[in-house]
């Protein structure tokens, strides 16, 4: 049996990965709590169709990118699209800057930060690479199948934009979405993520879907391929937003919004209605995918119109709304199609999309054999008042090692990022380290999202 080779790095419960043998548990994925409305989309330039939003941290500055745009229904389409900045020191409150580059109705006085190429679609993102050149700190996708495919972007310092190339870097494609690309550090490429139609299946039927592909300079790019979700059954997805989790790079996380254009629930509305969907991989080409919903629509009647609920590009550390540990936020389209489109926070607890949960009867489950780095063990897990965890470690054998039995570890209840755990004669397990073990872990009315080995 293949060993796993962990190392000392964070490994979340988003898959079965680590996982050899389960009883009475399940894995099970947790839905992000809706919070504050951080812009309405209220300004000339904006309207009822803004959307395909981009966030991320750049040291004291969160960074907001996102479409200015309005619906005309008499006309049947969108007007002129821009792409706008706002920006935020927490991630919470936000302001739109007067940046003065590009007019709209004659003044320049906005927060427009590019109108040429692309501003369809226009994805931002701050360059990891070692190697990148400092004029070209940020970088960007955006373009349409009718102009010939995606183009590249640079930008100094993520305001003022240029071409990185004057003709499309990627062609295989619909690119009717948020098609997006960043440094993937772990894997040492850069990663794109693009909607086309169709999918690798002969009988597929003709559906919104997604293709990746990779580059070493961000010009140069590799065929396209459909991504692969396994068993999960074919949908419509519309976007991807697949970001490296945080604090597990080795992971990359995605966020669709799914698509069902049989349905609708308002009468005046297109027809169609949405939400968004979680899914996870470990080589950005075979995913797992969550067929039941990361963010419904809920109970307010314009998020169940045509094309809602967009789950915006990248995850933000911020401030909690409760607790005193940092939370990750998110950003969702609301009322699209209507005067009242906005774009709202969600909230989730670190490693907290998915986790081995067990109810109020005793689970427990397994992992692979596996090799670690480190003197500890700690976990993000939380339980009921009555609930509680247990470790055990097993040799080679898949029998419990002297000191590290069930036994030997007394109940661990509570609620932590990184809780460490311990047995009758304390927590080190450095003896351990490098040698092949197996986790056991018997959980009662507990939840348990990610394990990592650390030196203290």
């Amino acid at each position: 049996m293949q060993i796993r080779n962990i190392g000392s790095r964070r490994e979340p419960f988003v898959d079965d990965w680590l996982i050899d043998r389960i009883r009475g548990v399940e894995l099970r994925l947790h839905q992000p709590t809706p919070r504050n409305v951080i812009l309405r989309f209220n300004k000339a330039w904006e309207g009822s169709t803004c959307c395909y939003t981009t966030a991320f941290r750049d040291g004291e500055v969160v960074r907001l990118y996102y479409r200015g745009s309005d619906f005309d229904p008499k006309a049947g389409r969108i007007r002129r699209q821009v792409y706008c900045y706002a920006e935020s020191k927490d991630g919470i409150r936000w302001k739109r800057p007067d940046l003065g580059l590009h007019a709209s109705d004659g003044s320049k006085k906005n927060n427009i930060v590019w109108t040429g190429e692309g501003s369809h679609n226009f994805a931002p993102f701050k360059d990891a690479n070692p190697d990148c050149k400092p004029s070209e700190r940020y970088k960007a996708l955006g373009g349409s199948r009718k102009r010939g495919g995606l183009f590249a972007f640079k930008s100094k310092d993520g305001i003022h934009w240029d071409y990185l190339r004057k003709r499309p870097v990627i062609t295989e494609g619909k690119f009717d979405s948020q098609n997006l690309a960043f440094w993937d550090a772990a894997r040492g490429r850069y990663a794109d993520f693009h909607r086309h139609s169709g999918g690798p299946e002969p009988d597929a039927p003709r559906r919104r879907n997604i293709m990746t592909c990779e580059s070493q300079d961000f010009l140069h790019w590799t065929e396209p391929q459909w991504v692969d979700f396994g068993d999960a059954p074919v949908e419509h997805l519309y976007t991807n937003a697949v970001t490296p989790f945080p604090g597990c790079e080795h992971i990359l996380v995605g966020f669709p919004k799914r698509f069902v254009p049989n349905r609708k629930r308002n009468e005046e509305d297109k027809g169609g209605v949405s939400d968004g969907v979680f899914m996870s991989s470990r080589d950005g080409l075979h995913w797992k995918r969550w067929t039941e919903a990361f963010i419904r629509p809920g109970l307010l009647r314009d998020a169940w119109f045509n094309r809602n609920n967009m789950p915006g590009w990248g995850l933000v550390l911020t401030k909690a709304d409760r607790g005193d540990e940092p939370e990750l936020s998110m950003y969702v389209t609301e009322g699209y199609y209507t005067p009242r489109c906005r774009l709202r926070r969600y909230t989730l607890r670190q490693d907290g999309f998915v986790s081995v949960h067990a109810g109020g009867s005793r689970g427990e489950f397994v992992t692979h054999p596996l090799k670690f780095e480190g003197a500890r063990l700690t976990m993000n897990f939380a339980t009921s008042a009555a609930g509680s965890v247990r470790v055990e470690i097993r040799g080679k054998d898949n029998k419990p090692l002297p000191g590290y039995g069930l036994r030997d570890c007394p109940p661990i209840y509570g609620d932590s990022l990184n809780e460490q755990v311990s047995w009758k004669d304390g927590g080190d397990v450095s003896k351990l380290a490098g040698k092949p073990v197996r986790l056991r872990f018997v959980l009662e009315d507990a939840d348990l999202y990610a394990v990592q080995f650390r030196e203290q």
